[in-house]
């Protein structure tokens, strides 16, 4: 008998598993991370589903192989399958270290020096060409082959690494239901004239491709619409939120991501948190506050460290009875940038320490690791948590955090994370880039009334609760089956 397709196929860069050889040689399967994996499982612990993503290790080349290129069965889920792209090394290398990261990146969060940087150059121009556009094709070739068993299955696709892979499906099979969701913050059209007019027109063509297109906020998806209409000359419908492209209406709607609540709760619960927690309680002073992050430049960890520096500076009363505890999770030293950030963001640090320390006290206690059982330890005990990036798609820092404190923590929030849309009325408030309001800020979330700081962590509570990560699938689902209904009725009145 033979299997029949999963419904749905989701692709996305990095998938839910990896392999690697064990002690004993034999291929082991380990569940991969990061917060769209993460967040997508909760859609495959409920939905057959066929997962595609690039092969990285070379255990899962080997996997690719002896499925033949097909798919193969993944130790997660309701009947979850997995399918491999490999990509030539060279390729990989162009599409993903110098088109995606950085320069999707840095664009989409506002991250260039337009003075000194970028140069495109025909190293970018070939990158472009023979390492985004063929990896893509590839991701495409893979979903092509799976939709040639059953072209009715739902195309969920992710990300910034994928933009132009829809219209390479869309050619072989017109009549798919392609989704998009573009998880990292969408820029204004003038940004995106970095670019070459034939690669930024590549990647809205893409995108259009697509029947739905996503992202977490209305504000990214209304700066899609812009591009839309600036950088194409399309007609746009801002009330209905779509655009007409070749013939077919094109859906841009916005679904701020969450988290599984139940689960982060309980991990809030381990035993391996509880040892963190005590250390943390044993080297606490009267107030912590507590920022966790990775290294990335728009998380605008240096302005943070300014800040606290403003505020001790201003604030002499606190010195010796408050800790910054800053857990950094190290990403992308293989790229320049985040070298010379990483450093900065240490000079900063001792500059401080330096400045305001005694023997006693170090004012800002610097942790550059990955340990996700001491950032949660910490969450549980912030007086105030900073969240001051420079852009941020959603930030799920800001739902995780306030989820499982029990200290009445203080939120303070950048304007332009995107998880301030739900949560800015109960935060405080601050532009990213403003260092000395954001040494005010502190001083008020310190000596902020009892009463408001518990009411404003309880609403936040009750916001990431309610608006958990299966309110967010569910959303997207609803949208695709109206989407549907309406595409087959246009179809009907179009074929009388």
């Amino acid at each position: 008998m033979s299997r029949r397709p999963s419904p749905l196929i989701l692709v996305s860069n990095r998938g839910p598993v990896t392999f690697g050889h064990g002690v004993d040689g034999e291929v082991e399967q380990t569940r991969g991370g990061g917060g769209l994996v993460t967040a997508l499982l909760g859609l495959v612990e409920h939905t057959p589903a066929l997962w595609v993503s690039a092969a990285s290790s070379k255990a899962d080349h080997k996997v690719a192989a002896e499925a033949e290129g097909g798919s193969f069965p993944m130790d997660l889920g309701i009947e979850t399958r997995g399918r491999f792209v490999v990509i030539e090394p060279e390729t990989y290398h162009q599409y993903y270290n110098v088109v995606a990261n950085p320069m999707l990146w840095f664009i989409q969060h506002y991250l260039w020096d337009l003075s000194n940087a970028p140069d495109v150059r025909r190293e970018e121009l070939d990158a472009w060409e023979h390492g985004y556009v063929v990896a893509n094709q590839a991701f495409a070739d893979a979903v092509i082959a799976e939709l040639d068993e059953d072209p009715d299955r739902i195309v969920m696709l992710h990300d910034y690494h994928l933009y132009t892979a829809p219209e390479a499906i869309r050619a072989a099979h017109p009549g798919a239901f392609l989704h998009h969701f573009i998880h990292i913050p969408w820029s204004q059209p003038d940004y995106w004239r970095i670019l070459p007019p034939h690669i930024r027109e590549g990647i809205l063509r893409g995108l259009l491709a697509n029947d739905v297109i996503a992202f977490h906020t209305h504000s990214y998806a209304r700066n899609f619409l812009l591009c839309c209409e600036d950088l194409l000359d399309l007609p746009v419908d801002y009330a209905k939120r779509q655009v007409r492209w070749e013939g077919r209406d094109v859906w841009v709607r916005s679904y701020p991501i969450s988290v599984n609540a139940p689960m982060f709760e309980r991990l809030a619960r381990a035993p391996e948190v509880a040892v963190e927690e005590a250390g943390i309680l044993r080297r606490r002073r009267q107030y912590m506050v507590v920022r966790v992050d990775r290294t990335d430049l728009s998380k605008n960890t240096l302005r943070g460290f300014k800040a606290f520096d403003v505020f001790l500076d201003r604030h002499p009363e606190f010195r010796e009875d408050i800790t910054f505890f800053a857990l950094l999770q190290p990403t992308r030293q293989d790229v320049d940038e985040y070298v010379e950030y990483l450093a900065k963001i240490r000079d900063v640090v001792s500059q401080v320490n330096l400045k305001h320390g005694t023997p006693d006290w170090m004012p800002i206690d610097l942790r550059i690791e990955s340990n996700i059982h001491r950032a949660v330890a910490a969450y549980k005990h912030y007086d105030v948590l900073v969240v001051n990036p420079i852009f941020d798609g959603m930030n799920l820092i800001a739902k995780e955090a306030p989820l499982v404190n029990e200290r009445d923590g203080v939120l303070i929030l950048s304007e332009n994370a995107g998880a301030h849309e739900e949560l800015g009325a109960y935060a405080i408030t601050i532009n990213p880039f403003d260092v000395d309001a954001q040494a005010e800020a502190l001083h008020q979330a310190l000596t902020m009334a009892h009463d408001e700081r518990a009411f404003r962590n309880q609403e936040i509570k009750r916001i990431v609760r309610e608006n958990d990560v299966g309110k967010w699938l569910d959303a997207q689902q609803e949208d695709i089956s109206r989407k549907r209904a309406a595409d087959r009725r246009r179809s009907r009145r179009a074929g009388t």
